[in-house]
């Protein structure tokens, strides 16, 4: 293999290594002098629970829906109604009628008393006995005040109180939802940062053994032992090298800043990450077991579930409205029937009072008609929830599916795994024994290139395929509806 052909393999090596691990994270090149937050995987998530911004939104959703269902009975609160009326009438109405005669003093010339005129009429005993008739003009305007209050009462407001208390449940599924996707993604994208992290390492040290060997290469030409183009070749290799590391870096920082927007912080916030202590753990997967778990414990299908009863209880809602309802009704209005603006207004005997009380039981017989609209939104309903159903038996079989898709996986990764260590174990010790022969001048400088990228490729790749098993661990528990770690900590158990 010549030299050209050695650095385009080595160029496209790193340049997929950047797009595979840095695939999905978006921002800007920075430059950070502070302090880097060092942040374990766990404080990590708890960071992205409190500052994350969709989260946020989940969990004010959330506190909507709660505030709904713990208000639900204020539908039981009568509509109440004030109003007040200023009044004018196109043309004066008269007002005609009999009124009582009042005592006078010029009648005492007529020979009587008051108290003669005002027993006139036996049994009467007042004044009053004394009547004559009058007709006046009303005022044009008038002034009358009113207050309704109405409440009506069905069925199908019991289970709308119902429908509100599902609702909050739904959105307190939808949090934890959020919640278990936020969780995954942090540690997904943890371990994409650890991974390219050591890569990153693994290419330092391939730099430093590079820069070592352009100060061999430099003695022994000093000395005689090789011709110049050796050193040449080593010197080339060291400053190709350099635009690469820089790539890397800065696909490292872009990671980092999509890292930073899961939690909430700023893009340019640099991080120290912390390293597990174990080496990954295989573990044996029992499919059916992780199958039977995933039917009841996956996010998905438990709201999918959840939406199931929310249809039925909104079709529940909609057959009760049909059932008879009973109105209550009461009103009072009060005019005022002399002239607001001469007249006074304390003066009771001045006021007009009138009022109800309404009890209403009623029944929408169109509704009971099974061509009618509400008849046929029922209909409507039960083709609805007929399609959550079959949605859901989708859902749980494509869950199974995936499942052993992700075992199937997860068994080929730790196979890749166990074969690449023992790969790994090979590359070094051809690495050794080529530096050794480059040394001692057995060998030129291009094997010992060849070695090393054969090295490097097959830490990678182990590297991946831990990234991998540890990544399709984290779907898998996602999947099966428990908290992450779960299944590697069952197994050390």
């Amino acid at each position: 293999m010549r030299h050209e052909e050695l650095g385009v393999i080595y160029k496209r090596y790193l340049i997929g290594l950047v797009l595979l691990l840095g695939m999905g994270f978006c921002g800007l090149v920075f430059a950070d002098d502070t302090e880097p937050l060092r942040l374990t995987p766990d404080e990590a998530v708890e960071m992205a629970f409190k500052n994350n911004l969709n989260l946020e939104m989940s969990r004010t959703a959330t506190g909507t829906k709660k505030r709904a269902s713990d208000l639900s009975w204020n539908q039981f609160i009568p509509g109440v109604t004030v109003s007040g009326s200023l009044v004018a009438d196109n043309k004066k109405a008269l007002i005609s009628g009999y009124a009582p005669v009042p005592w006078k003093p010029e009648m005492s010339l007529m020979g009587w008393s008051q108290d003669e005129f005002e027993r006139m009429i036996p049994g009467v005993g007042t004044m009053n006995g004394w009547m004559l008739p009058y007709s006046v003009e009303a005022s044009q305007w008038h002034v009358a005040g009113s207050i309704q209050a109405q409440l009506t009462i069905s069925f199908a407001m019991f289970e709308n109180m119902n429908r509100l208390k599902l609702d909050y449940q739904s959105g307190l599924i939808g949090y934890e939802k959020a919640k278990l996707q936020l969780e995954r993604d942090v540690r997904k994208a943890y371990n994409s940062m650890l991974l390219l992290q050591e890569n990153i390492t693994l290419l330092n040290e391939s730099y430093e053994a590079a820069g070592k060997r352009v100060e061999l290469a430099q003695a022994n030409y000093r000395a005689g032992l090789v011709p110049e183009l050796m050193l040449l070749q080593a010197q080339v290799a060291v400053e190709n090298m350099k635009p690469m590391m820089d790539q890397v870096e800065n696909g490292f920082r872009l990671s980092m800043a999509g890292f930073a927007m899961f939690l909430g912080l700023p893009y340019d916030t640099s991080f120290e990450l912390i390293k597990p202590e174990q080496e990954v753990e295989f573990i044996p997967l029992d499919v059916q077991e992780l199958i039977s778990k995933a039917a009841s414990g996956k996010p998905d299908i438990q709201e999918l579930r959840h939406n199931i009863l929310m249809l039925q209880s909104v079709r529940k809602a909609q057959s009760l409205s049909l059932l008879p309802f009973l109105n209550l009704g009461w009103n009072s209005v009060s005019a005022f029937i002399a002239d607001p603006w001469k007249d006074s207004w304390g003066d009771k005997d001045l006021w007009n009072k009138s009022g109800s009380l309404t009890i209403t039981l009623g029944v929408r017989l169109n509704s009971l008609l099974p061509f009618s609209t509400d008849f046929q939104g029922i209909k409507s309903w039960d083709d609805q929830i007929a399609g959550a159903n079959m949605g859901l038996a989708m859902m749980i079989q494509g869950t199974e599916i995936e499942i052993f898709n992700t075992v199937l996986s997860l068994e080929k990764t730790r196979t890749s795994a166990e074969i690449q260590s023992h790969t790994v174990s090979l590359a070094e010790r051809s690495y050794r024994l080529t530096e050794e022969a480059y040394r001692a001048g057995l060998q030129d400088l291009l094997q010992v290139q060849n070695a090393e990228l054969e090295l490097k490729q097959a830490k990678v790749s182990m590297l991946e395929q831990q990234f991998n098993y540890r990544n399709g661990l984290l779907d898998l528990e996602y999947s099966i509806g428990v908290p992450f770690g779960t299944l590697i900590s069952k197994e050390s158990k």
